[in-house]
């Protein structure tokens, strides 16, 4: 059996494995303390920013807020009130009626209630603020976890953990190459033209391309790699955070290059070499230089031209020189026989 050397353009790649990560990931912390008292949402859910998703009881951050705001009603008007007697001594100072220790007085009063004025509003937008953050919300969009706490536990500010959040579309697949590659990579980046395929080794019909999105900056020194990142659209969750994929990092497209299939390449004591049938039907033994796998077929960079026909079965009985009969290929099975 036979088949000829074809003409195609084909990807250059390197092959890697990928791990997915999410886009973003927040672990939910309360900044208040207090029980729990309602969750919104179901574990698992999807989530918008901005959604509800527990409470914490609100009543003493609304009673702090009431003293706060009455403590500034109460300076307020204390300070309208040193105002006005500043203003009045400073008439009167004019005429000599009150002395200067006086209105020097007056006018310290009067600052040091502006100021308590000023502490008062600043007491009550930090009690304001305590009140909003029994209210927890999500702050990403996306796919929330299994809940760390139930309703009437009591929380700790900025110590409990209450959920954990994953933003999966976009989502980040990581991979490392080897420190060899990394000049080629870095060009090609350069470039533009770098894409990154992945799939899963259980179903590689599952394909999707994304975009190159981070390299490293620097080598790691006890493995010789480096890391890098590529994005990809998920709005269909075909991929999954923590998920291992087999990445393919398309560097180039190889216009015109020649294949043949995977089945003719055959490894000698001088190396790899094909069989070649030629017009007059001998064979040949071809030494050829072998690039990347493409499918079921194998690039050849040297050795090979475009429309020659290469064995692809019945090679052990072959020699440099023998005649060959070529098995049609409707009689395929019986020529492998």
């Amino acid at each position: 059996m036979v088949a000829k050397a074809t003409a195609h353009d084909v990807p250059l790649y390197l092959d890697e494995i990928g791990n997915c990560t999410a886009f973003e990931t927040v672990t939910v912390q309360p900044q208040v303390s207090g029980p729990i008292t309602e969750i919104h949402f179901t574990d698992g859910q999807e989530v918008k920013k901005g959604d509800a998703l527990f409470t914490i009881d609100p009543r003493p951050y609304q009673a702090a807020l009431d003293k706060a705001n009455a403590t500034l009603a109460q300076d307020m008007a204390k300070h309208a009130y040193d105002q006005a007697q500043l203003m009045r001594n400073e008439e009167l100072s004019k005429t000599k009626v009150v002395s200067s220790q006086d209105l020097d007085n007056a006018r310290s009063t009067s600052q040091g209630s502006e100021a308590a004025v000023k502490a008062d509003t600043s007491a009550v937008e930090q009690a304001q603020i305590n009140l909003d953050y029994c209210s927890i919300r999500s702050p990403i969009d996306g796919r929330a976890s299994k809940r760390m706490v139930d309703t009437g536990n009591v929380v700790s500010a900025n110590t409990t953990q209450l959920l954990l959040i994953q933003r999966q579309d976009p989502i980040y697949v990581d991979f490392i190459i080897p420190e060899s590659a990394l000049p080629k990579v870095r060009g090609f980046i350069a470039a533009g033209t770098l894409k990154v395929q992945a799939t899963f080794a259980d179903d590689p019909s599952k394909t999707r391309t994304g975009d190159f999105n981070f390299l490293d900056s620097g080598v790691q020194q006890g493995s010789g790699t480096v890391r890098m990142r590529a994005i990809y659209d998920n709005k269909d969750r075909m991929f999954w955070p923590g998920q291992f994929v087999n990445v393919r990092i398309l560097l180039d497209t190889i216009k015109e290059a020649v294949l043949v299939p995977s089945d003719a390449l055959q490894i000698g004591a001088n190396g790899p070499f094909v069989f070649v049938v030629k017009p007059d039907n001998t064979v040949e033994l071809r030494p050829v230089k072998p690039g990347q796998r493409q499918d079921d077929n194998v690039v050849i960079t040297e050795g090979i031209k475009t429309g020659e026909n290469v064995v692809v079965t019945g090679q052990l009985a072959l020699a440099p020189g023998a005649k060959v009969t070529i098995a049609e290929e409707g009689n395929k099975e019986k020529g492998k026989r």
